[in-house]
């Protein structure tokens, strides 16, 4: 049997700090969506030239919310990351870029700094996966324990 390293300990702490710093940040803007439409759901989307507003508004609201909860809890983590990284992808490219080309590099990255944390946390969870500290490890551990009976 190996013996834990500190590093081994803390681990499963760190990527539950990042799953919730990371989930808290998609489901708050999302419900932001619904409690702001004009300001932050369709009429911010309509402003921006994403295409029916309307519907991708609260579509993109729904999906933040549903996903970032997920990620928060540790359930379907990676098939959460995944449209989030959409959505976080068509952020940047719908309002940082276009910063960057009007205004210049550093206007852009301070715009653009939670967008950008946001991608690489979710690049990051999807790379070390949720963690045992996640309803994904505790349920995989169930399963295992059943067949193993």
């Amino acid at each position: 049997m190996t013996a834990m390293t500190t590093t081994d300990k803390r681990a499963p702490w760190g990527l539950l700090l990042l799953r919730v710093l990371v989930g808290w940040v998609f489901l708050s803007e999302g419900i932001q969506k619904f409690l702001y439409p004009s300001a932050l759901g369709a009429g911010r989307f309509a402003r921006i030239g994403i295409p029916v507003p309307a519907f991708t508004g609260p579509f993109v609201g729904a999906v933040e919310c549903v996903c970032g909860a997920l990620l928060i809890v540790g359930f379907f983590t990676a098939l959460a990351a995944v449209p989030l990284l959409i959505d976080i992808s068509v952020a940047i490219a719908t309002t940082k870029f276009p910063m960057l080309l009007k205004q210049g590099f550093w206007p852009a990255m301070h715009e653009g700094r939670t967008d950008f944390c946001m991608f690489v946390g979710l690049l990051a969870i999807l790379l070390l996966g949720a963690g045992s500290l996640s309803l994904d490890e505790h349920l995989s551990l169930g399963r295992r324990r059943s067949r193993n009976r």
